[in-house]
């Protein structure tokens, strides 16, 4: 059996976090974790997995920076070129929350847009439900809770998704060893090794779920270590303040703003099916079908 895989999104899906150790088994095209570029990640982990089983296409369009603007209108033209598409993953957001000119509206506008596009050629689409980024970020919860708001509005739109198109939904906060420091990369921000390893089995599983035979489930074991405590300070010194002194400028404005006229912490909301305030007009759906 053929399958066709196409993987878009940001650096998660890229596999930043997950150094390359090795060679692929499939036949990789696109941009993103390819062999000798120095990222394997998740996608590319399912990808060989699957590949166990079946003879595997896998075509990584993800690109790292991607907003769902960026996916809607570069990503996925590129992806849609070859039909039938078997298996597709959408996994896009989190760099539209740490920005200033965050749009709900043109975030839904656009996920929408490439799960009918990607569904439309057959694919069974996969997505995920985003944790709490603050938590693991270790934010004071001034800035934590109004980021969270901007998820939970991002989470909505991928239910809504699911709603609408089925496929593979994975919720993050349904898995404890999210808020675990060996989960992620010395960044916080990408998955470690063991990350994308535990992404890449959840989708496996359930996959084998719906009937998909693979023979050889993604492997947990890792080859790494998780980054010591000094290697986090030294990070930090290094990479981490610049990088919040760079975003400083977009985020903490807002986040101010939001912490002043908040009323009540919402991060323990969980949302109940669509909300019409975050409907894109049909302005917008137009000028992304044109």
């Amino acid at each position: 059996m053929s399958l066709h895989y196409v993987a878009l999104g940001d650096s998660t899906t890229v596999g930043v976090g997950d150094p390359m150790n090795g060679s692929s088994t499939t036949d990789l095209s696109g941009a993103g974790a390819r062999p000798g570029e120095g990222w394997r990640g998740w996608a590319s982990l399912l990808a060989d997995s699957l590949a166990s089983s079946h003879r595997v296409t896998f075509s990584n369009f993800a690109t790292s920076g991607a907003t769902v603007h960026l996916v809607a209108t570069e990503q996925l033209p590129e992806a849609v070129t070859t039909s039938p598409i078997d298996i597709a993953s959408l996994i896009v957001g989190v760099n539209d929350t740490l920005r200033s000119n965050f749009d709900s509206g043109r975030i839904r506008a656009c996920l929408d847009h490439c799960a009918e596009q990607l569904t439309a050629r057959g694919a069974l689409l996969l997505t995920v439900r985003f944790h709490d980024h603050g938590q693991v970020f270790g934010l004071p919860a001034w800035l934590r809770r109004p980021l969270w708001q901007r998820i939970e509005q991002v989470n909505q739109v991928y239910d809504d998704l699911h709603a609408k198109f089925g496929g593979i939904r994975l919720d993050m906060a349904d898995y404890p060893e999210v808020y675990r420091r060996d989960f992620w990369s010395i960044d916080r921000l990408h998955p470690g090794e063991r990350g994308h390893r535990r992404l890449a089995r959840a989708f496996a599983d359930e996959l084998a779920r719906r009937g998909l035979p693979i023979d050889v489930p993604p492997d947990l074991d890792c080859a790494g270590v998780a980054p010591s405590r000094w290697a986090d300070t030294l990070w930090m010194v290094k990479e981490g303040v610049p990088w919040l002194g760079r975003r400083a400028n977009d985020l903490v404005p807002w986040a101010a703003r939001m912490a002043v006229t908040q009323v009540r912490p919402s991060s323990g909301l969980r949302p109940s099916g669509s909300s019409s305030a975050l409907r894109p007009s049909n302005a917008e759906v137009q000028r992304l079908e044109a």
